[in-house]
């Protein structure tokens, strides 16, 4: 096998969810950015497709196929509706604390239902005052007696509102410095004192659900602490090196299916007599698209395979693979802003209206420059492992 070929098993995968994501994915993606409600009907097929337990371990019913694997299932998703692969890289950012710090009991418990879908999971880290200076989050969680008591507020939470089982990150001990004063909660659906607030009316991937979550006096029993108290900073901190290629794959997979959408466009239509892929500007531009998507392409798969090779525990990533996460998030999430842009521009006037999907792919990929870690941070991440 060359060194840069799928497995058989990942090329299975990458034509299965290529075939449903063009047969049941892309028919309802206008429309369900036009009405912007949560898409019940893309979480059933997801999990009727078992493509929600990708990178879940085989003992709690997941496929245990890897990184890489999860990568492929999201790109290919998000070529017809970048909100639609997000909801199993979600489903593994929200899970990945539980994977990383929970003990055999906690997992025994919460893992089985997220591998199927059955339950879907979110994280909360940021908060109306602070989001990449994590020395600034004040949601706050003290202990009493044999449960915490949480008192706070997330924002922009994805999947916050409909999520069964929420990854929550806390201050515990606001005197001590930043990375020995933090827990993560699994916080539970239906808990006294946890209540969704506003929901986000969003420019991009607009019906996937985006909310503010609140708690007041939230009592959380003190067996949902994902590992020790004062370790929660180092659990965030490799929850987001592992989440980011999730959101490199979904920004990939946006910049992918604007280009497809683009050459097949530009083969059908004419200008002065022939199709402008034949026309220099159009042609060339084409090509730097093609170039910089297939460039993306390959740094995620790299980054993917590297982090394949670590156990899913709390054990220090190196700086390397830190990097690569960095560098295929903040690579991949620039050419898909960069690519939807061009996309809009090679089919001119019709690019701009919403009857085309490249307008609302270029809205989508906009995100993938903020979240999990805006592309500046990314960027200081990258030159700080130098």
């Amino acid at each position: 096998m060359r060194q840069y070929d799928l497995t058989e098993e990942q090329t299975m995968l990458r034509d299965m969810v290529r075939r449903l994501a063009r047969e049941k994915v892309a028919p309802g993606a206008e429309k369900r950015d036009e009405e912007a409600k949560f898409a019940w009907d893309m979480v059933d097929l997801l999990r009727e497709n078992g493509l929600y337990g990708i990178d879940f371990p085989s003992e709690y019913g997941g496929s245990e196929a890897g990184m890489l694997a999860l990568a492929i299932a999201v790109e290919e998703l998000c070529k017809k509706d970048g909100a639609c692969g997000l909801l199993i890289a979600d489903q593994e950012l929200g899970s990945l604390p539980i994977l990383l710090a929970a003990n055999a009991e906690q997992k025994a418990r919460f893992l089985p239902a997220l591998a199927t879908g059955e339950k879907i999971a979110a994280f909360a880290l940021t908060e109306p005052s602070a989001g990449s200076d994590v020395a600034r989050l004040r949601c706050r969680a003290v202990r009493d007696g044999d449960s915490y008591v949480l008192n706070g507020t997330k924002t922009f939470i994805t999947n916050g509102g409909v999520a069964d089982l929420v990854t929550v990150y806390t201050v515990t001990d606001p005197a001590l410095p930043t990375h020995k004063n933090a827990g993560v909660f699994v916080v539970e659906k239906g808990t006294p004192g946890f209540s969704v607030g506003k929901k986000e009316n969003k420019m991009g991937i607009r019906w996937s659900e985006t909310v503010e979550l609140i708690f007041e006096d939230c009592r959380v029993p003190a067996a949902n602490l994902l590992g020790e108290d004062g370790t929660g900073f180092q659990v965030m901190m490799k929850t987001l090196d592992l989440s980011r290629l999730g959101v490199a794959a979904q920004a990939l997979g946006i910049a992918a299916g604007a280009l497809e959408y683009a050459i097949a466009y530009a083969k059908e239509r004419e200008t002065f007599g022939k199709p402008i892929i034949q026309h220099q500007g159009i042609g060339f531009k084409l090509a730097d698209m093609t170039m910089r998507t297939e460039a993306a392409r390959q740094l995620l798969y790299k980054a993917c395979a590297m982090f394949e090779t670590q156990p899913k525990d709390m054990s220090r990533l190196s700086p390397e693979l830190i990097r690569m996460g960095s560098m295929a998030k903040c690579f991949c999430s620039d050419v898909a802003m960069w690519v939807t842009t061009q996309a809009v521009q090679v089919l001119g006037g019709y690019g701009y209206i919403k009857e085309y999907p490249v307008e609302r792919m270029m809205r989508d990929a906009k995100i993938t420059q903020i979240y999990e870690g805006a592309n500046e941070i990314q960027r200081l991440v990258i030159s700080r492992t130098l």
